[in-house]
């Protein structure tokens, strides 16, 4: 394949899966998200504002494209006295995913989920979505990672899937697409920016104390940064090994959902969270709940970069 490589990126969030390819110097040509506020972001790092919502796009619609990118949202399937295949998974996002797949057989994916898929519903979610990609015609591979294991000082744990067209014959091999365990890339101090008070970021009286209430829990320290999470009067964590807590959307509600760097009394700021994910400093982002949010919503990059590199090697071989 000698031409340059053009992926979609659907539930696009802040666009982790297209600065991964677009580093392999692939194309994007389609971008999808229903949140206006995400795809605001969006817009002001890649210059274009994504499609709305993919359940309203015909997929003919969609210009020619090899890779089809994705980390779409988890829903309970109804799979009563069915086959686990296509028509299971209606009414759900990774129907979205299927409905292209099948209309417009692109060369290759790249799917994103959480853990949480792998055992949901007993674990017939995932046969559900397995089924359907074989019966779309899709060789795949799939893998649970946790991104502490590949460079990024953040305990994430993630499902990755490719898959290839199976008429291209391209042999999948987990362990030449997924990437090898590695020491960090970078520490906290490379995330976390001490030269600065961030007076809008310090922690109220209340957080404070409730903190304190349960420090002497920390006991071994392995980096000069202790992270406190989930902290409530009745209960409060602790990260001390130089490993993040996993970022989530619900940092994005208020109250004491973002972690707190204990030794300067203050939250982590968006930026420090964009680190953690992988993303570069050149990336422009918000402030507040909708920029937490958004960040706890999207992706590892360097893993992303990893998995991508390795598949448009294969496909450019085909």
């Amino acid at each position: 394949m000698s031409k340059k490589i053009k992926f979609i990126d659907l539930f696009c969030g802040l666009g982790g899966f297209r600065l991964a390819l677009e580093k392999q110097k692939c194309k994007c040509v389609f971008s999808s998200d229903i949140d206006e506020a995400v795809s605001k972001v969006y817009e002001n790092n890649f210059g274009e504002y994504p499609s709305g919502d993919i359940t309203k796009i015909d997929a003919k619609d969609i210009p020619d494209f090899d890779i089809l990118c994705g980390g779409f949202p988890c829903q309970s399937f109804s799979i009563a006295g069915k086959r686990l295949g296509f028509e299971d998974t209606r009414g759900t996002m990774f129907f979205e995913v299927a409905r292209i797949l099948r209309e417009r057989q692109p060369k290759a994916f790249i799917l994103e989920n959480v853990k949480g898929l792998t055992n949901h519903d007993k674990g017939k979610t995932l046969d559900v979505i397995l089924n359907t990609l074989k019966e779309l015609g899709y060789d795949y591979v799939y893998k649970v990672l946790n991104s502490s294991n590949y460079g990024i000082p953040q305990s994430r744990e993630r499902w990755y899937c490719v898959g290839v067209r199976k008429d291209l014959n391209i042999k999948l091999n987990i362990d030449d697409i997924f990437p090898p365990e590695q020491l960090l890339l970078y520490s906290y101090d490379d995330v976390i920016d001490s030269n600065n008070t961030y007076k809008d970021y310090i922690i109220s009286e209340t957080c404070k104390k409730n903190i304190d209430s349960y420090i002497d829990k920390v006991k071994d320290k392995t980096s000069k940064y202790t992270l406190a999470y989930e902290i409530r009067p009745s209960r409060c964590q602790f990260r001390a090994n130089g490993i993040s807590p996993c970022l989530t959307a619900k940092m994005g509600t208020g109250g004491n959902n973002v972690p707190v760097v204990v030794e300067l009394n203050r939250k982590l700021t968006e930026k420090e969270c964009l680190k953690l994910m992988g993303y570069p400093d050149s990336y422009k982002i918000g402030t507040g709940a909708q920029a937490y949010k958004q960040i706890g919503n999207s992706v590892i990059v360097p893993i992303l970069e990893y998995i991508s590199k390795q598949l448009v090697e294969l496909l450019k071989k085909k």
